[in-house]
C-alpha cells in the first residue's frame, strides 16, 4: 500500500464517529481549557511558571432547574445565555491566571485600575458583565445589523426572497471573513491550538481510547458538535427565517425585526444541533459539512503540553459524572420508583 493510501486511510479513521456520544463539551481559553459535563465543570490553565491551575465546580444547568427553561426552543436561548456567561467568566479567569504580574510586559489598563479601586472585590463581576454586554452588542451589530444596512443598497425591484438571500450571503461572508482574520492574531492562534486539543481529547474519549498524549494526538482536530459549527448553523437558519420576511421600506424596522427574531433563531439552531448530535447519518453529515469546514480556520494542531491540559480538564470533569452515578445508585436503593439515568448529552462545545 502506498504512502498516499496509508495517509488517506489514517485520515478516514480519524474522522469516524466515536463509539458513544460524549456527555462533555468544552471551550478553549487563554493558555487553558474548560471542560463542561452535565454535572460538573473543570477549568485548567497553565500558569507562566508551567504549573497547572485547576478549578472544578459542581453545576446544574438552568434547563434542569426550571421546567419552562427546558422546553423546546426555549432551552436553546437559555443554554446560549448560560454558556456565554460561564464561558466569559472562564476567559476572564484564564486571562488573569496566564499573565504573571511579575512579568515586565504586564501593565493593567487605567480602566482596570479605576474599576478595582472603586469596586474592590466586585470589580471582576462588573468587568465581566460589561464585557459580555459589549460582546453581544458587537456580535449583533457586525453579523445582523451591518448586513441589513449593506443590503439596503440592493434595488427595490429585486424579488423579496432573492433580496433576503442576498442579505444572508452578505452576513455569511462577514462571518467567515471575521473568523479568518482573527485567526491571524498571535494570541488567538494559541487559543485555536487549545481548541484543537479540546476536540482531539473528546474524540479520544468518545472512541473509548486511553487518554494519553500519544493516543489523543492521532485524532482529528475537527468535531461535529463544535461551537464554530453551531455559529455557522445560526447563520444558515437566520437566512432561512429572514427569507420569509417582507421587505419593509424602513431600514430600522428591518433591523428591529431581525433583532427580535434572534431568540427564535437561537432556539431553532440549538434544536437542529441537538438532533444532528444524536442522529449520525449521511443526511446530518451533509448538513454539518459547512460548519466542519469552518473549523479549518478555528482549530490548529496543538502542542503536547496543550493536549496534557485538555486531558487533565476532561478527567476532572468526568469525576463529577462518576460521583453523580454513585449518588443516583444510592437514591435508587432508597426509593423503588427512582431510576439511574445516563448523563445527558451536552451538545454545545
Amino acid at each position: 500500500m502506498s504512502n498516499k493510501e496509508n495517509k488517506e486511510k489514517k485520515q478516514k479513521i480519524k474522522m469516524t464517529e466515536g463509539k458513544k456520544i460524549c456527555s462533555v463539551g468544552g471551550q478553549a481559553l487563554m493558555e487553558g481549557i474548560m471542560m463542561l459535563g452535565p454535572h460538573g465543570m473543570a477549568q485548567v490553565v497553565r500558569e507562566p511558571s508551567g504549573e497547572l491551575n485547576i478549578k472544578t465546580e459542581k453545576i446544574t444547568p438552568l434547563v434542569r432547574k426550571n421546567k419552562f427553561f427546558g422546553l423546546p426552543l426555549v432551552r436553546g436561548c437559555v443554554t446560549l445565555v448560560d454558556s456565554m456567561r460561564r464561558g466569559m467568566k472562564a476567559l476572564f479567569d484564564s486571562a488573569e491566571i496566564s499573565v504573571s504580574e511579575d512579568d515586565p510586559d504586564y501593565q493593567p489598563s487605567k480602566f482596570d485600575k479605576w474599576v478595582e479601586d472603586k469596586l474592590g472585590d466586585k470589580a471582576m463581576g462588573v468587568l465581566m458583565t460589561i464585557s459580555m454586554i459589549i460582546a453581544v452588542v458587537f456580535s449583533v451589530g457586525l453579523f445582523f445589523v451591518l448586513p441589513t444596512f449593506i443590503s439596503s443598497f440592493i434595488p427595490a425591484s429585486v424579488p423579496r426572497i432573492l433580496f433576503n438571500l442576498c442579505e444572508g450571503l452578505v452576513r455569511l461572508t462577514i462571518f467567515m471573513g471575521y473568523m479568518i482574520i482573527i485567526a491571524k492574531m498571535k494570541e488567538i492562534r494559541r487559543v485555536y491550538m487549545y481548541h484543537g486539543a479540546e476536540h482531539k481529547t473528546i474524540h479520544c474519549f468518545e472512541h473509548e481510547d486511553e487518554l494519553t498524549v500519544e493516543n489523543v494526538r492521532k485524532y482529528s482536530k475537527h468535531h461535529p458538535r463544535c461551537g464554530t459549527a453551531f455559529m455557522f448553523v445560526v447563520m444558515i437558519i437566520s437566512i432561512l427565517i429572514y427569507s420569509v420576511l417582507p421587505r419593509f421600506d424602513s431600514i430600522w424596522i428591518r433591523v428591529g425585526c431581525r433583532i427580535l427574531l434572534l431568540p427564535v433563531i437561537a432556539g431553532v439552531s440549538y434544536e437542529f444541533n441537538r438532533f444532528a448530535g444524536k442522529h449520525v447519518n449521511w443526511f446530518t453529515k451533509i448538513l454539518r459539512a459547512p460548519g466542519m469546514a469552518m473549523q479549518r480556520f478555528t482549530t490548529i494542531e496543538p502542542e503536547d503540553d496543550m493536549i496534557e491540559v485538555a486531558i487533565v480538564a476532561l478527567n476532572k470533569a468526568l469525576e463529577y459524572e462518576k460521583n453523580s452515578q454513585t449518588e443516583k445508585t444510592y437514591s435508587a436503593l432508597d426509593n423503588e420508583h427512582a431510576c439511574c439515568e445516563e448523563p445527558s448529552c451536552n451538545e454545545a462545545e
